[in-house]
């Protein structure tokens, strides 16, 4: 059990993002923040969480599904099974209305109910292993399913068991343990998160630019018969540098996931590193945003979490020659070595940073060149035993 003094991992990044939308609010503008008085470019932690879990994944292996659509996965993957259709259907409705989550059916054009396609009405979040343990469990029912009544209305009642389908609904892996988990309908189906990820924000002001755009028809442009394009219209976009922060609870992390030294380990490593790597895809086919990070730097605290927003409540200045990364870093470095010295540096079980930056940021702890360097040093400290504590 995880036992060493660090308690927080806080990570900050500083990154500068060209002319791009990477989160979009439901009018398709860019989303802001008012932040010292002045207008900033916003990305929601809820998409960059969403960007983050991608990447863990890939990097892990080890995917999770959140969906109201669990009973046509299940469905999906019977059919693989060489189910006939209407059975797998069945078999998946029949799993959807199983557990004490309440459903409706999904509606066709016309608004009427379809017949075995259940939508849960809260979310299902599982692992991606979850889907082949219900399929498992439908097979194992197979019999009953076969001579079972379809699902036709929300007060239809499965032939399944409530309590097999709830355990494999309380299953979880890294990607739960990590971002945790709501789902209240089950008992003891929720996870306290042990990250927690701020709304990015822009270091200095922005403007909202509108892009005026044109899709010239191939038939008329070859025939030139007549003038005009064959569609126009418009978008938002913003650039700038961004701040962006999260902070990892070792104790918490260590709580749902259990395990071993070296597998919260792996869990940390990855959840940091995706947060290094990570960038919303909103418009990505055409801005092609794909930047890193500026500056990477990270600390680990044995008392609280430390953001250092704050340092850019005051807007940053863009340098004489132009550019706001190299003013922000500076900003960062700062903030950290006065904030830190009014809370006194005794919390502080290690600090570091890698950046592009040229010159020498101090109060940000030890520089290392690459970003898996700065990572092995932060976990390395964070997750040392305290002498005569065994592993």
């Amino acid at each position: 059990m995880f036992a060493a003094p660090a308690r927080f991992i806080d990570i900050h990044v500083v990154q500068s993002v060209p002319f791009s939308n990477l989160n979009r609010d439901d009018t398709n503008s860019v989303k802001t923040v008012q932040y010292g008085n002045t207008l900033r470019t916003r990305v929601s932690s809820q998409s960059w969480k969403r960007a983050i879990r991608g990447a863990f994944e890939q990097q892990v292996g080890d995917a999770a599904l959140r969906t109201r659509r669990i009973g046509e996965r299940v469905a999906k993957l019977l059919r693989e099974r060489e189910w006939p259709v209407a059975l797998a259907e069945r078999a998946g409705a029949h799993i959807a209305a199983a557990s004490s989550i309440k459903f409706e059916l999904a509606k066709d054009g016309d608004k009427q109910a379809i017949t075995n396609k259940v939508l849960t009405n809260a979310m299902v979040y599982v692992p991606e292993a979850a889907v082949v343990e219900l399929a498992d469990l439908a097979q194992e029912h197979r019999e009953k399913l076969e001579s079972a009544k379809d699902i036709k209305k929300p007060t239809d009642k499965s032939v399944l068991p409530k309590e097999p389908v709830e355990q494999i609904l309380r299953s979880r892996n890294g990607v739960i343990n990590l971002f945790g988990r709501m789902l209240a309908e089950v008992d003891e189906a929720g996870v306290d998160g042990a990250v927690q990820v701020a709304h990015a924000m822009t270091t200095h002001p922005t403007d909202v630019e509108l892009d005026y755009f044109s899709a010239v028809d191939d038939v008329t442009a070859v025939w030139g018969d007549s003038s005009g394009s064959g569609h126009m219209g418009h978008a938002e976009f913003s650039a700038g540098t961004f701040y962006r922060y999260a902070t990892l609870d070792l104790r918490d992390l260590a709580h749902n996931a259990g395990g071993t030294p070296q597998e919260l380990r792996e869990l940390a490593h990855g959840f940091l590193r995706a947060f290094i790597t990570s960038l919303p895809q909103a418009k990505k086919n055409s801005t092609a945003a794909h930047t890193i990070p500026d500056l990477v730097h990270v600390s680990v605290r044995s008392d609280r979490p430390l953001s250092y927003a704050a340092a850019f409540e005051q807007p940053v200045s863009a340098a004489l020659e132009g550019g706001y990364g190299a003013p922000s870093r500076e900003a960062l470095a700062g903030y950290a070595r006065a904030a830190n010295t009014m809370l006194g540096t005794e919390h502080i079980i290690t600090a570091g940073w890698a950046s592009l930056e040229t010159k020498t940021l101090k109060g940000l702890g030890e520089r290392h060149d690459a970003f898996d360097d700065l990572l092995t040093a932060a976990l390395d400290a964070a997750l040392a035993q305290p002498s005569g504590t065994a592993a």
